[in-house]
């Protein structure tokens, strides 16, 4: 595989030798992997050529890793792996909830982060492949190769990586009661450590965003079940 080829991979780290370890470990594996000591120059690098995904710590200097995942999160930015001292559950739960696709306690196996990695970008790729161009519900529209999704007037929701495999996930198992673990064998790789709380958060995200003010409750809790999308799904472009 050619460095024009190969997916770049960011680590934002203030930390130099973390973002060593991680850059040339993920380097060794085929990505072409680059750090950035700050979130100014995360921009920067961002500026140059667009991550295919950012692992990104959480606490640094100036703006802060969970401000960073907002930002992102907002503007439709590539997939997060975020790391944080160990035992900091407070912001793990908040950088999901912001829009992070996973989370690794420091200090992390760069072998495990590397899983995580795959793991990650694994997902559009095969959710393209598995499934039609495109999935329709209630007026909207999610797209499976761009991994966009439509409101019922047309405009765009941002959705992170998680949250597309979320939402997709449900819409292939439509009007069916799902529990979190079933959810989570759909929408996340087994190689990825998953919290129960991430689906929840996740889910809660979802809810905001496919509220389009008419009331309708697409994602329901079927309480001691699990959840259900409770909407006709039609595939479209198959």
């Amino acid at each position: 595989m050619s460095n024009d080829d190969a997916a770049r991979i960011l680590v934002v780290d203030d930390d130099p030798g973390i973002r060593e370890v991680l850059t040339d470990y993920l380097s060794q594996h085929g990505y072409d992997a680059v750090g950035a000591a700050s979130a100014a120059e995360m921009d920067r690098a961002m500026a140059a050529r667009t991550p295919d995904l950012i692992v990104l710590d959480l606490m640094m200097p100036g703006e802060d890793g969970l401000s960073v995942i907002r930002r992102l999160s907002g503007t439709g930015g590539p997939p997060v792996v975020m790391l944080s001292a160990m035992g900091e559950e407070t912001d793990r739960i908040i950088g999901l909830e912001l829009g992070a696709d996973d989370y690794l306690a420091k200090p992390c196996n760069p072998r495990e982060l590397l899983a995580r990695v795959r793991a990650v970008l694994r997902r559009p790729r095969e959710g393209a492949a598995k499934s039609g161009p495109a999935l329709t519900f209630a007026g909207w529209r999610l797209d499976l190769l761009r991994r966009e999704l439509s409101r019922p007037d047309g405009r765009n929701v941002g959705l992170s990586a998680g949250e597309f495999a979320l939402l997709k996930a449900f819409a292939e198992s439509a009007r069916r009661v799902l529990t979190r673990e079933q959810l989570l064998d759909r929408a996340r790789s087994a190689d990825s450590e998953v919290f129960d709380r991430a689906v929840d958060v996740q889910i809660s995200r979802l809810r905001k965003k496919l509220d389009d003010g008419s009331g309708l409750e697409m994602i329901q809790t079927r309480r001691g079940e699990g959840y259900i999308f409770d909407v006709r799904v039609d595939k479209v472009g198959a």
